[in-house]
């Protein structure tokens, strides 16, 4: 199946090398050794993305904005098919695409060093910045709600209404803790309604696997741009501190290892704001930290929802799973609602 698709590119698939690659969990990657060239392979799920044509739209008109307004952006463009095509679909396979690899790239899965969050954040920052005057409308919605908080709060209200008994008391506390801080629901709301907030297209998931870096860690550009929608500045700068300040991931079961790393924070803020600090309103940069209450509250919530709900989103790997994710993520919201004062004092704007 693999390579009938080489053909569809135009490339002999007789000499080409086909190996998997990289960690996602949602599309299928591999890369592509030719004689003309190396490339990078995927099938994008669609049973998470609805319509992987709408991702094609939206990464072209992208494509095409930045290499008229901002054309020394490495923006990486699907490569087209024999027949000028940036997405295809094979029946019973699914929806295939091809990027060149940009030589001397790498990609990381951890963030192990300060340098690397800021670079990280630097390149999110430029990204939504170089796109300020992109009309926002024109955009795609890949996945709705995406990171509707207000629609997540109200799922989790409804699974701790027809959870089972078993289940209910196994979450009491951490449930307990989660409605004690609907104050980060309503902010949400508040900001939803201020024209002083505003809606800029946002990548979304800023994990640092979806950053390419160069030889030495400095970043190059962003990648992976599927869940790239019109959406607030709270998206982009919540999720890397959601994935940078702990040490360890949200699969972690002692909590006692999560924290808040300092030097990670101050990263995040100067390499964000270094781009974004003449972009972000007055009102915004107040929320800077809210940021990260915002996405690490909504990720409690929706691994609890789960758990709740028996596990029909995320799966299990083991009894409990998803409680533990949970309750890694509380444990992480707690240490950033401690610590707030402090890194507000971190932040230059």
């Amino acid at each position: 199946m693999l390579r009938t698709i080489l053909d569809i590119y135009g490339l002999d698939q007789n000499s080409a090398e086909i190996k998997p690659f990289g960690t996602g969990l949602i599309n299928n990657t591999w890369t592509v050794n030719t004689e003309a060239g190396k490339f990078i392979l995927q099938r994008v799920n669609h049973t998470i993305f609805k319509t992987p044509t709408d991702i094609a739209h939206n990464i072209s008109l992208i494509g095409t904005y930045l290499s008229a307004y901002a054309p020394d952006y490495l923006f990486v463009m699907p490569q087209k098919t024999v027949e000028q095509e940036d997405i295809i679909y094979l029946p019973g396979d699914g929806y295939f695409r091809m990027f060149p690899f940009i030589k001397g790239s790498v990609t990381i899965d951890v963030v192990t060093t300060s340098s690397q969050a800021y670079e990280a954040a630097r390149q999110f920052g430029r990204f939504t910045r170089l796109l300020a005057g992109f009309p926002a409308d024109e955009i795609k919605i890949t996945l709705p709600d995406f990171h509707n908080l207000s629609l997540r709060y109200a799922q989790f209200e409804n699974a701790v209404l027809h959870a089972s008994r078993k289940r209910m008391e196994e979450a009491t506390d951490i449930i307990t803790f989660l409605k004690q801080q609907v104050e980060i629901v309503q902010i949400f709301k508040e900001i939803s309604g201020n024209g002083l907030f505003k809606k800029r297209i946002t990548h979304h998931d800023t994990k640092i696997s979806n950053v390419l870096f160069d030889k030495d860690d400095k970043g190059l550009c962003v990648i992976d741009l599927d869940t790239v929608m019109p959406g607030y500045f709270i998206s982009d700068v919540g999720d890397m501190m959601r994935t940078y300040l702990s040490p360890v991931n949200e699969e972690e079961k002692d909590y006692s290892l999560i924290e808040i790393r300092d030097d990670y924070f101050k990263a995040i803020a100067e390499g964000y704001l270094s781009e974004m600090n003449s972009e972000l309103t007055g009102l915004e940069k107040e929320h800077f930290i809210y940021a990260g209450k915002f996405m690490i509250y909504m990720q409690a919530l929706r691994f609890l929802t789960d758990y709740l709900n028996n596990d029909v989103y995320y799966g299990s790997l083991y009894e409990g799973h998803n409680l533990v994710r949970a309750n890694n993520q509380v444990a992480l919201l707690k240490q950033l609602i401690v610590k707030e004062e402090y890194l507000k004092s971190l932040i230059s704007f």
